[in-house]
């Protein structure tokens, strides 16, 4: 359960895409960002939620945001990922977890009484000043969109 609520300013960060190229939080410095954290690319909650953001891809562009995806996946896992569902934006392959770990994304989960550490399915709305607007921690995989678009009224 990540301790970031609306009004905290998004912790800086810097990971690689599927291109192998470097994306930063201030790459959006003056736009909107929906920033969600997924567990593994290619599994059926993550794939819903990716093509949801996806297929809404130009709605959010239109109301001024951009949309980035952030797993622990390799960012040749994240290439396969998104060439294959055809995804618009960005997917940060954050091995090491560090991004996960700044924004609380990464915890203690329970499967069928065991505990394990893994990734906390989590969405960031944050704005043009990188302050977050909206956490979503009960995340509507297949209406992700509609979820976040309820929430901050657009």
């Amino acid at each position: 359960m990540t301790a970031l609520k609306a009004g905290d300013k998004a912790p800086d960060f810097s990971g690689i895409n599927q291109d192998g190229k470097e994306i930063r939080l201030s790459d959006f410095a003056g736009k909107k960002l929906i920033l969600y954290f997924y567990p593994k690319d290619n599994t059926p909650g993550c794939t819903a939620e990716s093509c949801n953001l996806n297929d809404n891809y130009s709605q959010w562009l239109e109301r001024g945001f951009e949309v980035v995806g952030v797993s622990p996946d390799s960012a040749e896992s994240h290439q396969k990922f998104r060439d294959k569902y055809n995804l618009k934006f960005d997917l940060i392959a954050d091995t090491e977890k560090e991004i996960l770990q700044a924004y609380g994304a990464w915890g203690e989960k329970s499967m069928y009484g065991k505990k394990y550490m893994g990734v906390l399915r989590t969405t960031f709305v944050i704005d043009e000043n990188s302050i977050i607007q909206e956490v979503f921690e009960k995340v509507k995989t297949k209406d992700h969109t509609d979820q976040i678009l309820k929430s901050i009224n657009l």
